[in-house]
Protein backbone atom coordinates (compact mmCIF):
# COMPACT_ATOMS: atom_id res chain seq x y z
CA UNK A 1 0.00 0.00 0.00
CA UNK A 2 2.82 2.41 1.33
CA UNK A 3 4.92 1.58 -1.80
CA UNK A 4 1.44 2.22 -4.77
CA UNK A 5 0.82 5.60 -2.42
CA UNK A 6 4.30 6.74 -3.39
CA UNK A 7 4.14 5.52 -6.54
CA UNK A 8 1.20 7.65 -7.69
CA UNK A 9 2.57 10.72 -5.67
CA UNK A 10 5.82 10.52 -7.85
CA UNK A 11 3.49 10.03 -11.14
CA UNK A 12 1.48 12.93 -10.51
CA UNK A 13 4.46 15.46 -9.37
CA UNK A 14 5.23 18.38 -11.42
CA UNK A 15 8.28 17.49 -14.02
CA UNK A 16 11.89 19.50 -12.87
CA UNK A 17 12.38 22.43 -14.44
CA UNK A 18 14.83 21.85 -17.15
CA UNK A 19 18.14 23.94 -16.85
CA UNK A 20 18.78 27.62 -17.90
CA UNK A 21 21.07 26.08 -21.33
CA UNK A 22 18.94 23.45 -21.86
CA UNK A 23 15.66 26.42 -22.31
CA UNK A 24 15.20 27.30 -26.06
CA UNK A 25 16.44 31.70 -26.86
CA UNK A 26 18.98 31.84 -23.66
CA UNK A 27 22.21 31.51 -25.59
CA UNK A 28 21.44 34.45 -27.32
CA UNK A 29 20.34 36.20 -23.62
CA UNK A 30 23.35 34.42 -22.08
CA UNK A 31 25.69 36.46 -24.97
CA UNK A 32 23.60 39.96 -24.44
CA UNK A 33 24.19 39.12 -20.61
CA UNK A 34 27.90 38.85 -21.35
CA UNK A 35 28.15 41.81 -23.17
CA UNK A 36 27.41 44.05 -20.03
CA UNK A 37 24.52 45.95 -21.21
CA UNK A 38 24.60 48.32 -18.35
CA UNK A 39 28.17 48.88 -18.78
CA UNK A 40 27.27 50.44 -22.45
CA UNK A 41 26.51 53.89 -21.10
CA UNK A 42 30.44 54.43 -20.70
CA UNK A 43 30.15 54.30 -24.95
CA UNK A 44 28.39 57.81 -24.89
CA UNK A 45 31.78 59.32 -24.39
CA UNK A 46 32.03 59.45 -27.53
CA UNK A 47 30.32 62.37 -28.03
CA UNK A 48 32.25 64.76 -25.21
CA UNK A 49 34.64 66.18 -28.24
CA UNK A 50 31.92 67.26 -31.00
CA UNK A 51 29.71 68.46 -27.85
CA UNK A 52 32.33 70.50 -26.58
CA UNK A 53 33.74 71.90 -30.21
CA UNK A 54 29.76 72.76 -30.96
CA UNK A 55 29.69 69.60 -33.35
CA UNK A 56 26.93 67.70 -32.17
CA UNK A 57 23.84 68.62 -33.70
CA UNK A 58 23.74 67.98 -37.25
CA UNK A 59 22.91 64.43 -39.27
CA UNK A 60 26.29 63.91 -40.16
CA UNK A 61 27.96 64.04 -36.54
CA UNK A 62 24.83 62.16 -35.26
CA UNK A 63 25.28 59.31 -37.66
CA UNK A 64 28.86 58.87 -37.55
CA UNK A 65 28.63 59.65 -33.64
CA UNK A 66 25.66 56.98 -33.55
CA UNK A 67 28.09 54.05 -35.30
CA UNK A 68 31.08 55.08 -33.21
CA UNK A 69 29.19 54.25 -30.50
CA UNK A 70 28.14 51.05 -31.88
CA UNK A 71 31.32 50.27 -33.10
CA UNK A 72 33.08 50.32 -29.36
CA UNK A 73 30.17 48.35 -27.72
CA UNK A 74 30.97 45.23 -30.11
CA UNK A 75 34.78 45.80 -29.05
CA UNK A 76 33.91 46.19 -25.48
CA UNK A 77 31.64 43.24 -26.04
CA UNK A 78 34.22 41.01 -27.57
CA UNK A 79 36.69 41.91 -24.55
CA UNK A 80 33.71 40.87 -21.92
CA UNK A 81 33.52 37.84 -23.86
CA UNK A 82 37.07 37.29 -23.69
CA UNK A 83 37.90 37.83 -20.47
CA UNK A 84 35.10 35.97 -18.79
CA UNK A 85 35.69 32.87 -20.92
CA UNK A 86 39.20 32.94 -19.13
CA UNK A 87 37.73 33.18 -16.34
CA UNK A 88 34.74 30.82 -15.95
CA UNK A 89 36.85 28.45 -13.80
CA UNK A 90 37.48 30.75 -11.05
CA UNK A 91 33.69 32.74 -11.53
CA UNK A 92 32.63 29.30 -10.48
CA UNK A 93 34.03 29.65 -6.88
CA UNK A 94 33.05 33.31 -6.69
CA UNK A 95 29.51 33.55 -4.85
CA UNK A 96 28.17 36.32 -7.33
CA UNK A 97 30.26 35.77 -10.75
CA UNK A 98 29.32 32.33 -10.59
CA UNK A 99 25.86 33.13 -12.42
CA UNK A 100 27.58 34.94 -15.41
CA UNK A 101 26.35 32.78 -18.20
CA UNK A 102 29.53 31.56 -19.10
CA UNK A 103 30.47 30.31 -15.74
CA UNK A 104 27.16 29.07 -15.44
CA UNK A 105 27.30 26.92 -18.82
CA UNK A 106 24.75 28.95 -20.45
CA UNK A 107 26.90 29.72 -22.98
CA UNK A 108 29.58 27.71 -24.09
CA UNK A 109 33.52 28.71 -24.07
CA UNK A 110 33.84 28.10 -27.87
CA UNK A 111 30.68 29.79 -28.58
CA UNK A 112 31.98 32.88 -26.65
CA UNK A 113 35.38 32.75 -28.45
CA UNK A 114 34.17 32.68 -31.75
CA UNK A 115 31.69 35.79 -31.31
CA UNK A 116 34.46 37.57 -30.14
CA UNK A 117 36.54 37.02 -32.42
CA UNK A 118 34.17 37.70 -35.27
CA UNK A 119 33.50 40.93 -33.14
CA UNK A 120 37.20 41.75 -32.80
CA UNK A 121 37.61 41.66 -36.83
CA UNK A 122 34.56 43.02 -37.91
CA UNK A 123 34.38 46.14 -36.22
CA UNK A 124 37.39 47.94 -36.57
CA UNK A 125 36.79 46.70 -40.50
CA UNK A 126 33.45 48.51 -40.03
CA UNK A 127 35.51 51.38 -38.81
CA UNK A 128 37.91 51.64 -41.67
CA UNK A 129 35.38 51.73 -44.40
CA UNK A 130 32.44 53.62 -42.87
CA UNK A 131 34.36 56.34 -40.44
CA UNK A 132 38.05 57.29 -40.88
CA UNK A 133 41.46 55.39 -40.40
CA UNK A 134 42.00 56.97 -37.16
CA UNK A 135 39.00 55.62 -35.55
CA UNK A 136 39.63 51.77 -37.06
CA UNK A 137 43.66 52.34 -35.74
CA UNK A 138 41.84 53.23 -32.29
CA UNK A 139 39.87 50.65 -32.07
CA UNK A 140 42.61 47.83 -33.00
CA UNK A 141 44.58 49.95 -30.00
CA UNK A 142 41.90 49.56 -27.05
CA UNK A 143 41.57 45.76 -28.80
CA UNK A 144 44.77 45.30 -27.88
CA UNK A 145 45.14 46.40 -24.76
CA UNK A 146 42.25 45.45 -23.13
CA UNK A 147 43.47 41.85 -24.59
CA UNK A 148 46.47 42.38 -22.80
CA UNK A 149 44.62 43.62 -19.99
CA UNK A 150 43.05 40.19 -19.20
CA UNK A 151 45.94 37.87 -20.31
CA UNK A 152 48.13 39.78 -18.00
CA UNK A 153 48.06 43.20 -17.51
CA UNK A 154 45.02 43.07 -14.71
CA UNK A 155 47.60 41.49 -12.41
CA UNK A 156 50.06 44.56 -12.44
CA UNK A 157 49.80 46.95 -9.81
CA UNK A 158 49.62 50.88 -11.04
CA UNK A 159 49.66 49.51 -14.67
CA UNK A 160 45.72 48.09 -14.25
CA UNK A 161 44.49 51.91 -13.36
CA UNK A 162 46.39 53.17 -16.27
CA UNK A 163 45.19 50.70 -18.76
CA UNK A 164 40.90 50.92 -17.64
CA UNK A 165 41.90 54.84 -17.96
CA UNK A 166 42.62 54.71 -21.15
CA UNK A 167 40.07 52.90 -22.53
CA UNK A 168 37.67 55.45 -21.13
CA UNK A 169 39.98 58.12 -22.77
CA UNK A 170 39.99 56.30 -25.97
CA UNK A 171 36.08 56.35 -25.99
CA UNK A 172 36.25 60.20 -25.22
CA UNK A 173 38.93 60.84 -28.26
CA UNK A 174 37.00 58.29 -30.88
CA UNK A 175 34.22 61.02 -31.80
CA UNK A 176 37.00 64.07 -32.18
CA UNK A 177 38.69 61.47 -34.56
CA UNK A 178 35.11 60.27 -36.65
CA UNK A 179 34.43 64.08 -36.99
CA UNK A 180 38.26 65.67 -37.53
CA UNK A 181 38.14 67.33 -34.29
CA UNK A 182 41.18 68.90 -32.84
CA UNK A 183 41.74 67.67 -29.22
CA UNK A 184 42.90 70.05 -26.42
CA UNK A 185 45.31 69.39 -23.76
CA UNK A 186 42.20 70.33 -21.68
CA UNK A 187 40.01 67.60 -22.98
CA UNK A 188 42.38 65.20 -22.35
CA UNK A 189 43.41 66.18 -19.03
CA UNK A 190 40.17 66.54 -17.45
CA UNK A 191 38.51 63.46 -18.90
CA UNK A 192 41.90 60.78 -18.61
CA UNK A 193 42.14 62.27 -14.61
CA UNK A 194 38.34 62.23 -14.37
CA UNK A 195 38.31 58.75 -15.69
CA UNK A 196 41.34 57.85 -13.43
CA UNK A 197 38.88 58.67 -10.69
CA UNK A 198 35.98 57.04 -11.02
CA UNK A 199 38.30 53.95 -11.90
CA UNK A 200 40.21 54.31 -8.59
CA UNK A 201 37.32 55.14 -6.69
CA UNK A 202 35.74 52.00 -7.82
CA UNK A 203 38.89 49.87 -6.68
CA UNK A 204 38.68 51.58 -3.31
CA UNK A 205 35.12 50.36 -2.83
CA UNK A 206 36.34 47.06 -4.03
CA UNK A 207 38.86 46.71 -2.03
CA UNK A 208 36.62 47.81 0.75
CA UNK A 209 34.31 45.39 0.68
CA UNK A 210 36.20 42.84 0.06
CA UNK A 211 38.60 43.45 3.05
CA UNK A 212 38.45 40.47 5.45
CA UNK A 213 37.43 38.27 3.46
CA UNK A 214 38.67 34.87 1.28
CA UNK A 215 38.21 33.74 -2.44
CA UNK A 216 38.14 37.33 -4.16
CA UNK A 217 38.87 36.31 -7.47
CA UNK A 218 40.61 39.92 -8.06
CA UNK A 219 43.80 39.03 -6.52
CA UNK A 220 44.86 42.23 -7.15
CA UNK A 221 42.83 44.00 -4.58
CA UNK A 222 44.81 42.35 -2.12
CA UNK A 223 48.15 43.98 -2.98
CA UNK A 224 46.82 47.82 -3.11
CA UNK A 225 45.99 49.14 0.28
CA UNK A 226 43.11 51.31 1.23
CA UNK A 227 45.09 54.12 1.61
CA UNK A 228 47.11 53.96 -1.75
CA UNK A 229 43.84 53.70 -3.61
CA UNK A 230 42.01 56.25 -1.73
CA UNK A 231 45.38 58.49 -2.27
CA UNK A 232 44.64 57.84 -6.06
CA UNK A 233 41.54 58.49 -6.51
CA UNK A 234 41.81 62.02 -4.82
CA UNK A 235 45.19 63.09 -6.46
CA UNK A 236 43.29 62.18 -9.77
CA UNK A 237 39.98 64.23 -8.82
CA UNK A 238 42.52 67.12 -7.32
CA UNK A 239 43.88 67.17 -11.15
CA UNK A 240 40.43 66.84 -13.24
CA UNK A 241 39.02 69.61 -11.44
CA UNK A 242 42.03 71.75 -11.99
CA UNK A 243 41.99 71.17 -15.70
CA UNK A 244 38.09 71.58 -16.00
CA UNK A 245 38.81 75.35 -14.01
CA UNK A 246 42.00 75.98 -16.30
CA UNK A 247 39.95 75.26 -19.28
CA UNK A 248 36.59 76.99 -18.55
CA UNK A 249 39.10 80.41 -17.06
CA UNK A 250 40.57 80.36 -20.24
CA UNK A 251 39.07 82.88 -22.97
CA UNK A 252 41.83 82.17 -25.86
CA UNK A 253 41.30 85.50 -26.97
CA UNK A 254 37.35 85.01 -27.80
CA UNK A 255 35.27 87.42 -25.60
CA UNK A 256 32.19 85.72 -24.84
CA UNK A 257 29.01 87.55 -25.60
CA UNK A 258 26.77 85.78 -23.60
CA UNK A 259 23.73 86.60 -21.28
CA UNK A 260 26.37 85.44 -18.21
CA UNK A 261 29.81 83.66 -18.24
CA UNK A 262 28.37 80.01 -18.40
CA UNK A 263 31.55 78.43 -18.78
CA UNK A 264 32.98 79.71 -15.73
CA UNK A 265 29.77 79.17 -14.11
CA UNK A 266 29.84 75.49 -14.95
CA UNK A 267 33.02 74.99 -13.00
CA UNK A 268 30.88 75.49 -9.72
CA UNK A 269 28.57 72.37 -10.93
CA UNK A 270 31.74 70.21 -11.93
CA UNK A 271 33.03 70.42 -8.36
CA UNK A 272 29.35 69.79 -7.01
CA UNK A 273 29.28 66.60 -9.07
CA UNK A 274 32.87 65.64 -8.10
CA UNK A 275 32.04 66.39 -4.19
CA UNK A 276 28.65 64.47 -4.70
CA UNK A 277 30.45 60.78 -6.78
CA UNK A 278 33.07 61.40 -3.63
CA UNK A 279 30.42 60.71 -1.05
CA UNK A 280 29.81 57.27 -2.70
CA UNK A 281 34.01 56.69 -2.83
CA UNK A 282 34.57 57.49 0.66
CA UNK A 283 31.51 55.42 1.75
CA UNK A 284 33.53 52.55 -0.31
CA UNK A 285 30.08 52.15 -2.54
CA UNK A 286 31.21 53.35 -5.57
CA UNK A 287 31.70 49.39 -7.31
CA UNK A 288 29.46 50.54 -9.46
CA UNK A 289 29.99 53.35 -11.45
CA UNK A 290 27.08 53.59 -13.57
CA UNK A 291 24.49 52.91 -10.83
CA UNK A 292 25.69 55.55 -8.75
CA UNK A 293 25.60 58.00 -11.83
CA UNK A 294 22.72 56.45 -13.06
CA UNK A 295 20.85 55.58 -9.72
CA UNK A 296 21.54 59.26 -7.43
CA UNK A 297 18.85 62.09 -8.17
CA UNK A 298 20.92 64.52 -6.45
CA UNK A 299 24.19 63.84 -8.78
CA UNK A 300 22.01 63.43 -11.67
CA UNK A 301 20.61 66.80 -11.04
CA UNK A 302 23.86 68.54 -10.81
CA UNK A 303 24.90 66.43 -14.00
CA UNK A 304 21.78 68.09 -15.45
CA UNK A 305 22.83 72.01 -14.27
CA UNK A 306 26.29 71.35 -15.68
CA UNK A 307 25.27 70.14 -18.70
CA UNK A 308 22.86 73.50 -19.15
CA UNK A 309 25.63 75.66 -18.27
CA UNK A 310 27.88 73.61 -20.54
CA UNK A 311 25.85 73.78 -23.73
CA UNK A 312 25.16 77.69 -22.86
CA UNK A 313 28.94 78.04 -23.02
CA UNK A 314 29.09 76.28 -26.13
CA UNK A 315 26.13 78.17 -28.13
CA UNK A 316 27.34 81.13 -26.83
CA UNK A 317 23.50 81.84 -25.09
Amino acid sequence: MAEALLHRQRAHRPPAPRPPSDRPGTLVGGLLRTTRPKQWVKNILVVAAPAAAGRLFSLHALSQLALVFALFTACAAAVYLINDARDAEADRAHPTKRHRPIAAGQVPVPVAYGVAGALAVLAPAAAASLTTPAVAGLLIAYLGMQLAYCVSLKHVLVVDLVVVTTGFLMRAMAGGLALGIPLSRWFLITTGFGALFMVSAKRYSEAVQLAGTAGATRVLLTEYTTGYLRFVWQLAAGVAVLGYCLWALEEGGVPHTSVLPWRQLSVVAFILAVLRYAVFADRGTAGEPEEVVLGDRALALIGLAWLAMYGLAVANW
